[in-house]
């Protein structure tokens, strides 16, 4: 065997040698970037709450409102000292004998829910405007006009001005919600546009009166979804991206940070009536009621169902109709008793002008009484 054979022979030898360690390097390293690839895909899937946020969040606005404010600085002294000149230049005064006004702006937050551009939100955001001006999430900014507005459920529907087309939230069923689902707030808190925040549903029948507030007649969902100043009226969104709610109010402070929304259905009917009439039919019977004492003269707890009459509207329905002070209301129409909420959901499935069946307790008698509802705006004319 000649060297030049045996060199050829070793240099063969060298290359298989070579290539035998290099190709199951290069195999390996493939396969370990292809579990590195299927790892990461799985580590890093699109939450639910960014799918939920698509789907309706492009349809949440920005409002910003504009109105007048009028104030009359003459109030601060005597008028018969604004009267002389002299007097205002000595102390440096410029008193006005007519109002002084200023310009106030405010913002909140709102949900499309309509291709014709309507939209829900708060009244108390729109409340008093004179100028509105809704900001899309694609950079448009438009003109809306208020449709109508109801004070005691605190919604309102405007139009936006223009022809579209508009992204549309889709609306949910807030009686097929629990306690413990997820819940989205979406909103412009502090001006910062398609702010989202997360947390669950805390309570589905928080009644406004256990938060200190009067005059309102609805009942909230609660949520630990932060909602801040701003929010108000943005949509609050399930896991699928469905409008469960309207943000309406905060309870803050040490130990606090709840959020409240108006239950969707309970919305979507306002709105309806809104649209058609321009206003709200609320049945009323003209009376204030109150809870019974859950605790005796021992100071044992009890629990005692029923409603209380505080206090009767003059000639209203429910004095017409022979309630009396002191009374306790048991029974309306096929509906027991247990708080004066109770009383309050009966009337208004009821309606007005239909007489509704009054079982009502007075002074260990049980008596059986018949009123008629009116509506709110009727009983203030009276």
């Amino acid at each position: 065997m000649n060297k030049k054979y045996k060199k050829n022979i070793k240099l063969f030898l060298y290359f298989l040698i070579t290539a035998s360690i290099i190709y199951p390097i290069n195999v390996f390293q493939k396969i370990n970037a292809n579990e590195n690839l299927i790892t990461s895909e799985k580590l890093s899937p699109k939450t639910f709450i960014a799918e939920a946020v698509a789907r309706s969040g492009k349809a949440v606005v920005t409002i910003e409102t504009q109105r007048t404010v009028y104030s009359n600085r003459s109030r601060m002294l005597p008028k018969g000292l604004l009267i002389d000149p002299y007097f205002e230049r000595f102390f440096n005064f410029e008193f006005e004998q007519s109002p002084h006004s200023r310009i106030e702006n405010s913002q909140g937050s709102g949900v499309i829910f309509s291709s014709k551009g309507l939209v829900l939100t708060n009244s108390h955001v729109i409340d008093k405007s004179e100028k509105l001006l809704i900001g899309l999430s694609d950079g448009r900014r438009v003109k809306g006009k208020i449709i109508g507005q109801d004070v005691l459920t605190d919604l309102a529907v405007i139009k936006l001005e223009g022809s579209g087309p508009w992204p549309i939230a889709t609306l949910g069923d807030s009686k097929k919600i629990s306690v413990g689902d997820w819940a989205i707030a979406v909103g412009n808190p502090f001006g910062l546009e398609n702010t989202v925040t997360l947390g669950i549903i805390s309570n589905l029948n928080r009644n406004v009166s256990q938060l200190g507030i009067a005059g309102k007649r609805i009942n909230l969902i609660q949520t630990d979804a932060a909602i801040n100043p701003g929010n108000s009226g943005g949509p609050l969104l399930n896991a699928e991206g469905e409008v469960i709610g309207i943000n309406t109010l905060i309870r803050s402070g040490p130990g606090a940070g709840l959020g409240f929304a108006i239950p969707i259905n309970k919305a979507k009917n306002i709105a309806n009536q809104l649209i058609q009439y321009g206003k709200v039919i609320h049945p009323i019977i003209g009376v204030s009621l109150s809870n019974l004492p859950t605790v005796d003269n021992q100071g044992n707890e009890y629990k005692k169902n029923g409603a209380k009459v505080r206090y009767l509207v003059p000639k209203g329905p429910g004095e017409k109709g022979g309630l009396k002070l002191n009374d306790i209301i048991i029974k309306v129409g096929n509906t027991l008793i247990e708080t004066p909420s109770d009383v309050v959901k009966a009337i208004n499935l009821n309606g007005v002008n239909n007489p509704l069946n009054f079982k009502v307790k007075r002074n260990n008698r049980i008596l059986k009484l018949s009123i008629t509802p009116i509506d709110l705006n009727e009983l203030d004319m009276r």
